[in-house]
């Protein structure tokens, strides 16, 4: 399969927000590490996150979280079963063209930020279009425009050290939405924040969430998952579904 035959992000994202067709799709894939003897870190596993969703997996420590994030993600591979993202089985392509597929469909956002420290906040995000197709002249813009989503409209040039963690955070949700991704994959987004900033935090998923974003949180926390609508447990590599939570859930 080519870069030709891979779907960009922001049709995709369209079509799927209207469908609430798959946007990622997990089909009894498997994780073992190598040894003597060998770590089953997952064992084969299904899992289906359709457009507009805003799901959570929670876990312990060594319950399989990273390694999981590390699969849903494309960052690494399975050694067993397939994973389909925005329609296309990653399985079948060479890492250059896992590595577009991810720029095009998945937005992250980690628990350290991540964020140059000598780029001011607009060029933080206008860098996470280098990797796909847009043009220089309309980066900024796409930045700009994310960051006042965010409400960082007002700190558009500031560096991350005159920011609070609340602002870094938000500058790290604009990078993963400028790219209008088919999926946000969060990984602990509260973990560095105080209480009062991290609800903060959430109550922005939230919102983006209810204009059509899907997201994907991976918390050891009850509290943020409790926040997601639907929430899925994952304990020595397997998945346990809890019931519909969080606002909009079925009664």
């Amino acid at each position: 399969m080519t870069l030709a035959h891979i779907p960009a992000a922001a049709p995709e994202s369209a079509a799927a927000h209207v469908t609430g067709t798959a946007v990622l799709q997990l089909s009894q894939v498997a994780r073992t590490y190598p040894g003597q003897p060998p770590v089953h870190a997952l064992l084969p596993l299904d899992l289906t996150v359709r457009a507009g969703e805003y799901v959570a997996i929670v876990g312990p420590s060594g319950s399989g979280k990273s390694t999981l994030l590390n699969l849903l993600g494309l960052l690494d591979r399975p050694t067993g079963g397939s994973i389909q993202l925005a329609g296309v089985d990653a399985s079948l392509l060479k890492e250059r063209e896992r590595t577009a597929l991810r720029g095009r469909n998945i937005g992250f956002v980690f628990q350290a930020f991540h964020l140059l420290a000598h780029r001011t906040a607009v060029e933080n995000v206008a860098l996470a279009q280098l990797y796909i197709d847009v043009k220089p002249a309309a980066r900024r813009a796409a930045a700009v425009e994310a960051l006042v989503r965010v409400g960082l409209g007002h700190r558009l040039h500031a560096l991350p050290s005159t920011m609070s963690g609340g602002e870094r955070q938000r500058v790290a949700i604009a990078r993963a939405l400028v790219n209008a991704p088919a999926l946000i994959l969060c990984d602990e987004p509260t973990g560095n924040l105080d209480t009062t900033t991290a609800r903060s935090v959430m109550d922005l998923l939230e919102e983006l969430n209810r204009t059509g974003v899907t997201l994907l949180v991976i918390t050891h926390d009850p509290e943020v998952a409790g926040r997601a609508r639907r929430s899925i447990r994952i304990r020595d590599g397997r998945l346990q579904a809890d019931p519909p939570s969080g606002p909009g859930a079925a009664a």
